[in-house]
């Protein structure tokens, strides 16, 4: 038997990275899943492989968190399960971003799981329960140069998570956050971030000295989707490698 036998999941930026990585592990853990992006290309790819299915989804549009999420309940007449995956990162110093590039940030990774939340309310109140997991990140405790609208957002998603798990409790929806750290995923290798931040000195300051496998995270993702976290709602899960530890010296 599979951790997510019967479950319907939906997953954001489920095209590549960590997405991609909760798709292919919630499939071989007996999940049916729908997942969306806006990279057509690598999410129809995704999708012809594994048989899941791929929508076209901009997190920051109401418009599209309905299709999402009928497209969903329509093709598996039910859904258990969100996993508010999709982010973007904009590495700029406050002096030198600009309030769009901060708007954008905060438009997909806060205002997106604000929104996904919302969806999926009606649809788990009439599956009877259900299991939301928000990915956040270790800037969701601490702050970092150059990751203001960032840290900004994903302090923000373990607010917002927090306040859902209270709203939601009497519906038997069960929210939490996870908190990845230093992910070997494209996001992390955004070029400008790749430029400040040294590597080499970077994993010689953590606990455990090397990058995260995205299936890493994902191994705590399915389990949060799953029925063994019954007792777990409102909480805070790092996946960091003991980044959080203390510093590095």
């Amino acid at each position: 038997m599979g951790l997510l036998d019967g479950k319907v999941a939906l997953v954001t930026g489920g095209a590549r990275g960590m997405g991609e990585a909760h798709v292919r592990l919630f499939l071989r853990e007996g999940a049916r899943v729908v997942f969306g992006d806006v990279l057509d290309e690598e999410g129809k790819a995704l999708a012809q492989e594994t048989g899941a299915t791929y929508v076209r989804h901009d997190v920051t549009s109401p418009q599209e968190w309905e299709h999402a999420v009928a497209t969903t309940v329509g093709l598996h007449g039910t859904l258990n399960i969100l996993v508010n995956n999709a982010g973007i990162l904009k590495f700029r110093r406050i002096s030198d971003m600009s309030l769009e590039d901060f708007d954008r940030v905060i438009g997909v990774n806060l205002k997106g799981t604000w929104l996904g939340i919302k969806s999926v309310i009606e649809p788990m109140k009439a599956a009877g329960q259900g299991s939301i997991v928000n990915i956040s990140s270790i800037e969701g405790f601490i702050g970092a140069e150059g990751l203001s609208a960032y840290a900004a957002s994903k302090f923000g998603v373990r607010g917002v998570t927090k306040s859902a798990a209270r709203e939601l409790a009497k519906f038997k929806i069960r929210v939490n956050s996870v908190h990845p750290g230093a992910i070997n995923t494209p996001m992390v290798l955004d070029p400008d971030l790749a430029a400040e931040v040294d590597a080499e000195t970077f994993v010689k300051s953590m606990v455990i000295k090397r990058f995260a496998k995205p299936v890493e995270v994902s191994h705590v993702v399915a389990f949060l989707a799953s029925d063994r976290s019954s007792y777990c709602t409102g909480s805070e899960f790092t996946v960091d490698g003991g980044l959080l530890t203390g510093a590095g010296y």
